[in-house]
């Protein structure tokens, strides 16, 4: 886990000038993990050989990034956080795991329906991304959006009260698990469509990039994209990567490749499976980072924000990490290799930072333990809090669908229609 690091992400490099640089024909070492093995040094080359794992060989014409040395620290001074930032990541981290793993209890108790997709294994994206932003920030999820949600500071009581279906959840009880949706916290929404939320944030981006331009205000607002690898051979994907580009947006698009959509295994599905290099391909840095490893994850995240912040547009990141559970609650996961599943068990984000952070003296096991009961009777309070809420009342059925006032959703009489004794007649009981 211990690694310095000094991001560089690289603007795409022309075949020809690729074809010109003195690194070419350097190989990358076999790995079973494409982003556990640290890059060369060289800025770019040509015609690298994939891990085994990829099964097949590309042309690479700008490389993903040269983000860290694998290599023991010995002095505070070269760490890549403090003592604050160390706690604070590890707080968000362990705050995720035990939300979706009480998040597991509370549907097969029969206390949350539909489909519930856990984060469990993919925490250091979601905290290597999130911790750098400023609450004007926006954030765009996908259907597997509750952690997202928490890292940006979206309560846990909201989020489970949310999940449960009642009045005190950030969307009143209307969203449910794949729509969370926070105006305070700038949560712009989990969509259960992949690929839906990619247009929304490139429009979020465009409205701070036009407050800024045409209005004239002090506005550097970021946007982060979330979306998983199976989204990646979508039209939005495209088409908005080519209008961020285009436009230089200040955006940043984060791929969690968790290596399975549903379970088609991304290997499978994709004629390249190196999605960061969509990036240079479009006019935009592409970056591929170790996504089990919440500091490598962050330094590359420094990075793309800042050049988003600064108005040089945006970036497209590769993050290479593992869910631990199926692809929802509902997924008995057979179709993944035990072995694989495994392996990647022992690269668990959470295990990393906490090693690193007691190895390198930052915080004692106590302070650790300390978090993590604070975390706990915090989730406790949380379900305590969403199962004694409300529900919604019939009332609230239409609301926030129709933006008419005397549309359908609203009777002459200026009363809701589900108001009406009638309105169910016919319809399975509500």
């Amino acid at each position: 886990m211990a690694c310095s690091a000094t991001a560089k992400i690289l603007q795409p490099l022309s075949i020809r000038s690729a074809e010109k640089s003195e690194s070419c024909g350097k190989m990358l070492s076999p790995s079973s993990f494409l982003g556990s093995t640290p890059l060369p040094k060289k800025l770019f080359s040509v015609n690298k050989t994939i891990s085994p794992l990829a099964r097949r060989s590309a042309t690479i014409v700008a490389v993903s990034s040269d983000v860290v040395k694998e290599k023991k620290l010995k002095s505070t001074q070269n760490l890549l956080i403090t003592k604050e930032e160390g706690l604070v990541l590890y707080e968000d981290m362990y705050l995720g795991r035990a939300f979706e793993d009480m998040c597991a209890q509370m549907y097969y108790r029969g206390k949350m329906f539909g489909f519930v997709h856990l984060y469990n294994g993919q925490e250091a994206v979601s905290t290597g991304f999130i911790k750098l932003l400023k609450k004007e920030d926006c954030v765009v999820s996908t259907y597997r959006d509750h952690v997202h949600a928490l890292s940006k500071g979206v309560p846990a009581r909201q989020v489970m009260s949310e999940l449960f279906g009642k009045t005190t959840g950030c969307c009143r009880g209307q969203g449910g698990s794949m729509h969370m949706f926070s105006k305070e916290h700038n949560v712009l929404g989990g969509f259960a469509f992949i690929g839906e939320g990619i247009p929304v944030a490139t429009g979020a981006a465009f409205t701070s990039k036009y407050k800024r331009e045409v209005f004239k205000e002090d506005c550097d607002e970021v946007t982060l994209a979330f979306f998983g690898d199976g989204t990646c051979n979508n039209g939005q994907f495209f088409e908005c990567l080519n209008m961020a580009a285009l436009w230089k947006l200040p955006i940043v698009f984060v791929v969690e490749n968790n290596l399975w959509a549903i379970g088609m295994s991304h290997l499978r599905s994709t004629s390249d499976p190196q999605i960061w290099k969509k990036g240079p391909a479009f006019g935009m840095p592409g970056v591929h980072v170790d996504g089990m490893d919440v500091l490598k994850v962050r330094e590359v995240a420094k990075e793309a924000v800042s050049r988003a912040r600064r108005g040089e547009g945006p970036t497209l990141v590769e993050c290479e990490t593992y869910r631990f559970r199926g692809h929802s609650l509902a997924d008995p996961d057979e179709l993944r290799d035990p072995a694989e599943k495994a392996h990647y068990a022992t690269r668990d984000p959470i295990t990393a930072l906490k090693k690193y952070v007691i190895e390198n003296k930052l915080a004692s096991e106590a302070e650790l333990k300390a978090i993590e009961k604070k975390i706990d009777e915090e989730i406790e309070e949380a379900v305590e809090f969403a199962d004694e809420s409300p529900v919604p009342e019939r009332s609230q059925l239409l609301e926030n669908v129709f933006a008419d006032p005397k549309g359908f959703g609203i009777g002459p009489d200026g009363k809701y229609r589900c108001e009406d004794p009638k309105f169910t007649q016919g319809t399975a009981q509500v």
